[in-house]
């Protein structure tokens, strides 16, 4: 399987996207999912979602221009149903 480009955002672009990026990094590296990643802030979502395979984010996000899966990952700030959202990256990375 080819590298993934994943797309992590979050308010500023820095501190809680930096959380979710470690997470997801090495939950996609145990499940043998080869990702690059790349942090950005919410506002910048619309212009650069499209030439991501998956975007996450630590808010939530609607816009009917961006057409790339998107999952809302504040459970790996909470620490409430990770595991489940970290599932549900890989899956949707394997898509």
């Amino acid at each position: 399987m080819a590298t993934k480009r994943v797309l992590i955002a979050c308010g500023n672009g820095v501190a809680t996207s930096t959380v979710v990026a470690s997470k997801v990094k090495d939950y996609c590296a145990d499940h043998g999912v080869d990702i690059q990643v790349t942090q950005c802030k919410m506002l910048e979502l619309h212009s650069k979602a499209n030439d991501y395979d998956l975007v996450v984010t630590s808010g939530k996000f609607k816009d009917p221009d961006v057409t790339t899966p998107c999952i809302m990952a504040i459970a790996l700030l909470t620490g409430i149903n990770e595991e489940a959202t970290l599932q549900k990256i890989v899956e949707a990375l394997k898509e």
